[in-house]
C-alpha cells in the first residue's frame, strides 16, 4: 500500500502536538506547545484558525463551546479560547521545577490520562509520572520513574493502554481497568528501531496502534500483537502526534515540529511544523468526551 501525507496547514509550529478531532466543531485541533498557540482546521471547507495562549498547552480535551480541559505546563485548568479566562483545577509536580505536563489522552470512559516530562537542559531524569484525572479529587498517580511521557492511547474496548517513555525507544502495553482507571501487567509492546523515538499515538477501529516517530520522519502502524504493518514517510524528521479526523474519521492527521532544527536542517525540511493529512483505508474511533460536570476547581 502506498500512502502519501498531504500538507493541510503550513503553521510552522515550533512544537505541534496533542492533536484531537472535535466532532462538535467539525475541526481537527492541536497545540503548538513552544509557540503557545491553539490551532484548528476544518476539513469541510479548508479553513484554519489559531488562538494565542497564555502558557504552554501540552494536551487538552474539548469541553464544549470554546472551553478546554487544558493540560498547561504547570497543571490542569479550564481555559476559554474566546475570553482567555483561566480557572485552575490543580497544579502538577510543584516540587519538581524541571518537569511539565506533556502527552495526554481520554480513555474510553472519558478520563484524562496524562503524563509529565523532565525538561532539565542537562538531560531528562526519570522523575516524571503518569496520572489519571476524572474530576472531583486530584489526579491519581498511575506510574512513576518517567523521563518523557508519550504515546498514551487505548484499544477499542478500552482494556489495553499504550504508553512510551520516549528516550527508552520502547512502547509499552498495560492491562487497563475501565471501572477504576488502574493499570497492571506492564509489558513491551514494540521496540522502535532506527533514528526515531516513540512520540504521540492513536488507535484505529481495527485495534492497530499508529505511532509518530520523533526524529524518524514517519508514522508507523502496529498490529495488536506489536508487528509493524505499515510505515508512512513524512517530509520532516520531527513527527510528533497523530489522530483520526474528518466526518467519517477516515483521515489521519499528523503534527510536526521545528524546534531544535538549525538553519541547514530547516532548509532541507521547509515543511517542518506543518499539519499533514493522510487518506487511510481504515477508520479511527471517536473519543468519549470528558464530562464538564466532573470538573472541580482549586479556588
Amino acid at each position: 500500500m502506498s500512502l502519501r501525507a498531504e500538507i493541510v496547514v503550513d503553521g510552522k509550529n515550533e512544537l505541534g502536538e496533542g492533536v484531537v478531532w472535535s466532532p462538535a466543531h467539525g475541526e481537527i485541533q492541536w497545540t503548538d506547545i513552544v509557540g503557545r498557540r491553539f490551532w484548528a482546521y476544518r476539513p469541510a471547507d479548508g479553513r484554519s484558525r489559531s488562538v494565542p495562549l497564555p502558557d504552554r498547552l501540552a494536551c487538552f480535551a474539548p469541553l464544549g463551546g470554546s472551553s478546554l480541559l487544558a493540560g498547561f505546563a504547570g497543571g490542569l485548568e479550564v481555559f476559554d479560547l474566546e475570553s482567555g479566562a483561566r480557572r485552575p483545577i490543580v497544579a502538577i509536580e510543584t516540587d519538581r521545577p524541571t518537569t511539565r505536563v506533556n502527552d495526554g489522552k481520554l480513555d474510553r470512559r472519558g478520563r484524562l490520562i496524562f503524563g509529565t516530562m523532565d525538561e532539565n537542559p542537562k538531560g531528562a531524569s526519570p522523575i516524571g509520572q503518569v496520572y489519571a484525572y476524572e474530576g472531583g479529587a486530584s489526579p491519581r498517580t498511575l506510574a512513576s520513574g518517567v523521563r518523557i511521557s508519550n504515546s498514551i492511547a487505548f484499544s477499542p474496548d478500552g482494556r489495553r493502554m499504550y504508553f512510551a517513555d520516549t528516550p527508552t525507544k520502547v512502547i509499552r502495553a498495560y492491562d487497563y481497568d475501565l471501572d477504576t482507571g488502574d493499570i497492571a501487567g506492564e509489558r513491551t509492546f514494540a521496540v522502535v528501531s532506527g533514528p526515531g523515538s516513540p512520540d504521540g499515538s492513536t488507535v484505529d477501529a481495527d485495534g492497530c496502534l499508529w505511532n509518530a516517530e520523533w526524529g524518524g520522519g514517519r508514522v508507523v502502524r502496529y498490529t495488536p500483537d506489536g508487528r509493524i504493518n505499515l510505515m508512512i514517510e513524512l517530509p520532516c524528521s520531527q513527527v510528533t502526534c497523530c489522530a483520526f479526523g474528518g466526518a467519517k474519521l477516515n483521515q489521519l492527521f499528523v503534527t510536526t515540529a521545528r524546534t531544535g532544527l538549525d538553519g541547514a536542517a530547516l532548509a532541507g525540511q521547509p515543511l517542518a511544523g506543518a499539519l499533514f493529512a493522510i487518506e487511510i483505508g481504515v477508520t479511527g474511533l471517536a473519543d468519549t468526551p470528558f464530562p464538564p460536570a466532573r470538573v472541580s476547581f482549586s479556588d
